[in-house]
């Protein structure tokens, strides 16, 4: 008995030593709360059921509970029975001086920051449920996207896209040296269910980034594991279905956190059918957008003639699939310096050219197949986390990279038993360093440093074949031919070092100053071979490029209420391999290679205003900017051999190519708000305007979308949350389309037959709602309706409609 009573006092005491610390509205336990005594001796956490270990305080001890969204708490640790052992914390309303990681690769608070960015947490890209990641930045303010298919998402800063737009991930460049000029669809490679955080700089940010951020920066960071003094395992299942194209997604992922080593594995797959349009065509429009017939053949399917689409507002050979997967490890080396390797993978079905399949030749369908091979993207790294903390060197990484990427373009008319094949593989390597050293112990003046070094390796390849046909079967091939590859089948390499550095002073408590400054050299080598198709006067490529950018930027705060901001930046673009080698056919116009293409540059002038609230829980802002354009690329008529047409794939085209022109401008601006409105209200909002005209020729520019913007309202209560908002967009007129360069889509908007003229891209505005409920700390629900009055519209330069009504569910279960 004695025993037992001794055992019994055991147990109640080692239970009285644990606390359990819940939210105060909605009774759930709070995961990740920072417990530590006065002295900072002692420091423990909260596991996911909200539970941590008190056995290591003093009962004598006064103990904090803290954690970034909660008010803190303090108490007694003896007086923590009196309450049951159980601690109640009180959320506090959002601080919008928030931490941007892109800006400066380090961390900075909003407040030092001059440039214009936004900010996607894993709560808004959870509470917007995107399918793909470009669905995401399409809810961001100041970002457009255009889609040429279903599987694709283009976006738009500022006027540019494509490849004047930087894409990193986790620190890593994307952009390679075939990122094309026009439309660009690696956005969606990197999934939304594995993002924990997208932060998007605009304007030109070739200091810190390089080549190709001239629009601005869209930096996606995936989820990362963290290590624990014991051993935890987590995980959680993500299942979502839509209405408007029969999605289904399903991602499962696990978090293994040990002493010395943390894991994150996530598989995700998405199925995609089929997209409905919208059905109010309040623009007026009947026929616009319908597909009245189709395609059905495939690759082992025949049919020498187009399908009747029984349902017109059923966009046919809008259907893929996708898989994602991402495996993350990190591991300490020392209490200073951690390891982290990241392995990335995405890939997809073929993915249909719904553009081309809706192209007309002759008042009949112009091609029977038209699909984009399976995208593949491969990426791992291995990153170095250095924290010496030291006088030299406060804080660095060192990230080195490998990427494969392969896509392809599959191509046979309606008029021919021949099929074409091209096939395109890039090997990236890359080794970033970047490094951060505080000038003095308030750290109020930063010098940041760095280098990156790439390779790129790219093989084009392009053969046909005749198919053979046995009633509505493809049986095989009877004949092999030669065909026109899109890059030099010889081959190419692209080579990028660079150096960078970067200066942030607080001058005084109310300015803070940044300047950098950056020097990249660039050179590209390629060879054509087959000269069946194309005779160019050199068909050896060679180019190398040096520049020095650079930038200043200031941000004043008068009060702590205001801050006004001004940027001062230049830019810089080495031609790729697309810009200078590229042969490809689109509406009659064929793009030959350019061999004395030379780099583009940009001068950025901008200015910004921001006014907060209610001890910055809410704010509003303003940004303007201009921004000059030198040497620009663009496409323009060429000749070739001294012809200004030439025969691709059995017909005759008009030559085109990148060239260079004079001078253009870019300027715009985004007003935008957000904030809580009081306790249970939230609100956020932008309006984005943007022109572009060149100088020396006075056509518009490319890619400039027409005003747009978005007005939301949320309510929050316990562990409810609901939002309705409005999506608008202003009408394209038809003055402002580029007509030369092909890449604003004209032959996508109204045609008027009693004018004989194109209407240009109408307005419109959706009206959207969304909405989750946290049922307990194990499962969430999500319930969106977007498009609730079933609007049809197409995105500006878009060939597929929007998607028409959709209801989308979502279940997050956390294990």
């Amino acid at each position: 008995m004695r025993v037992l009573f001794l055992l019994l006092l055991f147990s109640i005491s080692t239970f009285a030593q644990q606390v359990k610390v819940v939210d105060r509205n909605s009774n759930l336990p709070i995961q990740g709360v920072t417990i530590y005594d006065d002295s900072n001796n002692t420091v423990v956490s909260t596991n996911k059921f909200g539970i941590a270990d008190l056995s290591e305080f003093n009962d004598s001890d006064v103990i904090s509970f803290n954690h970034l969204s909660y008010y803190e708490f303090e108490i007694l640790k003896r007086e923590l029975a009196v309450i049951e052992f159980v601690v109640y914390l009180n959320k506090k309303a959002e601080q919008l001086d928030e931490i941007i990681l892109s800006a400066s690769k380090g961390e900075e608070k909003r407040s030092r920051v001059a440039e214009q960015f936004t900010v996607a947490s894993l709560q808004e890209i959870k509470k917007i449920a995107p399918q793909t990641s470009a669905d995401l930045l399409a809810n961001l303010p100041g970002i457009r996207v255009q889609k040429t298919q279903s599987g694709g998402g283009s976006p738009v800063l500022r006027g540019m896209e494509a490849n004047r737009v930087l894409l990193v991930v986790d620190g890593v460049r994307m952009n390679n040296a075939i990122y094309r000029t026009g439309h660009l669809q690696n956005s969606i490679t990197v999934s939304p269910n594995i993002i924990e955080r997208t932060e998007v700089i605009f304007g030109p940010s070739s200091v810190i980034y390089g080549s190709d951020a001239l629009g601005g920066v869209i930096h996606y960071f995936t989820k990362t594991p963290k290590v624990s003094d014991k051993d935890e395992v987590n995980g959680a299942v993500y299942s979502r279905f839509s209405s408007v194209n029969n999605e289904i997604t399903n991602e499962a992922n696990i978090e293994i956190r040990r002493k010395k080593w943390a894991s994150f594995t996530s598989v995700s797959y998405s199925k995609f059918g089929e997209t409905k349009m919208g059905k109010n065509r309040t623009h007026g429009f009947e026929d616009w957008g319908k597909v009245f017939e189709y395609s059905n053949n495939t690759n082992t399917f025949y049919n020498a003639n187009s399908v009747l689409n029984s349902k017109e507002y059923l966009q046919k050979n809008t259907d893929y699939n996708q898989t994602d997967i991402l495996q993350k490890v990190v591991i300490p080396l020392n209490l200073k310096n951690d390891l982290v390797f990241n392995l990335q993978y995405s890939t997809s079905s073929n993915i249909n050219n719904f553009e081309d399949l809706t192209e007309y030749s002759n008042g009949k369908l112009k091609n029977a197949e038209s699909y984009y091979g399976p995208q593949k993207r491969f990426l791992f790294s291995t990153q170095l986390k250095l924290n010496p903390n030291k006088k030299w060197l406060e804080s660095g990484a060192i990230t080195l990279a490998y990427q494969d990427v392969e896509e392809s373009r599959i191509q046979r008319k309606f008029t021919s038993l021949d099929r074409t094949y091209r096939i395109e593989n890039v090997d990236v390597f890359s080794l970033n360093g970047d490094f951060f050293v505080p000038l003095t112990s308030t750290k109020n003046r930063i010098l940041s440093y760095g280098f990156e070094g790439t390779y790129n390796d790219v093989g084009s390849n392009a053969y046909g074949k005749t198919i053979e046909v046995y009633g509505n079967k493809i049986v095989g091939f009877s004949n092999d031919f030669v065909v026109q590859s899109r890059y030099p089948d010889g081959g190419g390499t692209s080579t990028s070092l660079a150096t960078y550095v970067n200066y942030r002073q607080d001058i005084n408590k109310k300015s803070t100053l940044n300047t950098g400054i950056r020097y990249v050299n660039t050179n590209l080598t390629a060879k054509w071979i087959d000269d069946t198709f194309i005779t160019l006067p050199d068909p050896d490529i060679s180019l190398n490029t040096s520049a020095i950018t650079a930038t200043i930027g200031y941000a004043f705060k008068p009060s702590k209420d205001w801050q006004l901001n001004g940027v001062v930046s230049s830019g810089f673009r080495a031609p790729n391999l697309d810009d200078i080698g590229k042969v490809r056919e689109k509406s009659g116009n064929v793009t030959v290679p350019n061999t004395s293409l030379e780099p583009e540059y940009v001068y950025n002038f901008e200015t910004s205003i921001l006014k907060y609230f209610k001890e910055k829980t809410f704010q509003t802002g303003l940004n303007v900017y201009y921004t000059l354009l030198s040497n620009y690329i663009t496409r323009d008529y060429y000749k070739i051999n001294n012809s200004e047409t030439i025969v691709y794939d059995g017909e005759v085209g008009n030559v085109v190519a990148n060239v260079n022109k004079d001078n253009a401008y870019i300027l715009g601006g985004t007003f935008s708000l957000k904030g809580t409105i009081n306790e249970l209200w939230f609100t956020r909002g932008s309006v984005t305007y943007t022109k572009g005209m060149a100088y020396d020729t006075k056509e518009p520019l490319s890619s400039i979308p027409p005003i747009f913007g978005l007005f939301e309202i949320g309510f929050e209560k316990e562990r409810f949350q609901a939002n309705i908002n409005i999506k608008f967009n202003q009408k394209k007129k038809l003055e402002d389309y580029n007509s030369i360069e092909g890449i604003d889509s004209l032959e996508q908007v109204p045609f008027i037959t009693e004018t004989n003229s194109y209407y240009g891209t109408p307005s419109w505005n959706t009206i959207n709602f969304n909405s989750n409920y946290q049922i307990n700390n194990t499962i969430t629900c999500y319930l969106n309706l977007d498009n609730i009055f079933d609007v049809h519209y197409k995105e500006f330069a878009s060939s597929i409609s929007a998607p028409g009504r959709n209801l989308s569910v979502s279940l997050l279960f956390s294990i």
